[in-house]
């Protein structure tokens, strides 16, 4: 199957969500462009808008080097957005979707020719107690500035009218560190929320295992899933002595659809999560293994730990993942300490990372888990 072809199948499909996950290289970035290519109006118009690589190349540092940086700044390269960005106003979108992250700098904007209508010239950043002083961000710092800003533009009434069938959004979280990580899948989950009601196809596709994994968790059975899901009743039919019987059955259906992007040849593939060669408990086991390895494990991992939990429960017949860890030697208390840390509200930028107790818990767990059931990752 060919990238377009892909691409048709995501956009006939009935479900607005699609998550999906693709090793680095797969094509991601060219799905996104062939969604675009695929879904642009009669006019040549495009009718949706995506995040990608690309968009980061909206946006280029001056360094102003012929006056030692005095006026260092990041340029707004003009395209098809640029008479959007009157409808910020001012920095207070950007500023209000970048407060998760905390950042320790403020901005301002320079309007081409200060008129606001004719969009962005650049921006230039400074510390807060130095307004004086123009800085350059980092670049981990500049790629969350991006995605704020592009998360802002979403929101725009103007932008949405002219992008209204979809958003594809292409690894947003391709070099944030881990609990950056943590507050980029907050935001994604926020967009999906506000969402999930509309005609709106919102597609994102990432290689970050991590981050697949906690949509997957917050969509499936989150505090907010009930949102993700169309309850509906329907009428079904069985003959009983007495001829023809109806009855009534509440059936759900999820309005977000999982995939897998595999590529072997020139051919590409769009799989459920349990079919074929991909192992999706294998490569959670190969993360964790890897974060534990590195020591730089974070209150998330819980969460992907309680999943795995969960998957081997299901396989032996059992609901419930506390099952697994009485099988492995583990008191009560490690399952109500798991179950706590699955939870979204626990994380803050303060105490994302694990504490030596909870490390050692964690630690624990993973190793009896794999040791009881000779798991080979």
């Amino acid at each position: 199957m060919e990238l377009k072809e892909i691409a048709k199948t995501i956009k006939e499909a009935k479900e607005n969500i699609f998550l999906i996950y693709a090793f680095n290289g797969t094509g991601k970035t060219r799905l996104s462009k062939e969604y675009k290519d695929l879904t642009k109006d009669v006019d040549g118009n495009h009718t949706g808008v995506y995040y990608n690589a690309f968009s980061e190349d909206l946006f280029r540092w001056n360094n102003d080097e012929p006056n030692k940086n005095e006026n260092i700044r990041l340029e707004v390269v003009d395209s098809s957005l640029s008479t959007l960005y009157q409808y910020f106003g001012d920095e207070g979108p950007i500023k209000d979707k970048l407060k998760i992250y905390q950042p320790n700098y403020d901005f301002r904007f320079k309007f081409i020719n200060d008129n606001q209508e004719k969009g962005i010239e650049y921006i230039w950043f400074f510390k807060e107690d130095d307004k004086d002083t123009w800085i350059k961000i980092s670049r981990g710092e500049e790629r969350i500035f991006i995605w704020c800003f592009f998360l802002a533009l979403f929101e725009i009434e103007d932008f949405e009218d002219a992008h209204k069938d979809y958003i594809f959004i292409d690894d947003p979280v391709s070099s944030l560190d881990d609990n950056n990580l943590y507050l980029t899948a907050m935001t994604l989950f926020e967009l999906l929320e506000k969402t999930v009601d509309s005609d709106k196809k919102i597609i994102i596709s990432t290689h970050h295992i991590g981050l697949f994994s906690l949509l997957i968790d917050w969509l499936g059975k989150g505090e907010h899933s009930i949102k993700f899901k169309k309850k509906e009743i329907v009428q079904h039919k069985k003959e009983s002595k007495d001829g023809i019987e109806i009855y009534e059955v509440i059936e759900e259906e999820n309005l977000y659809c999982i995939k897998i992007l595999e590529r072997i040849g020139e051919d590409y593939f769009l799989k459920s999560r349990y079919k074929g060669a991909w192992l999706y408990h294998l490569l959670l086991m190969q993360l964790l293994k890897q974060v534990i390895d590195e020591d730089d494990l974070y209150l998330y991992h819980f969460g992907i730990l309680r999943q795995i939990l969960e998957m081997v429960a299901s396989f032996l017949g059992e609901g419930r993942f506390g099952f697994v860890l009485h099988e492995i030697g583990e008191p009560n208390e490690t399952a109500d300490k798991i179950n706590a840390f699955s939870h979204k509200r626990v994380y803050d930028s303060v105490n994302a990372k694990l504490t030596a107790d909870n490390k050692e818990t964690f630690i624990r767990v993973f190793n009896n888990l794999i040791h009881k059931y000779n798991f080979k990752i």
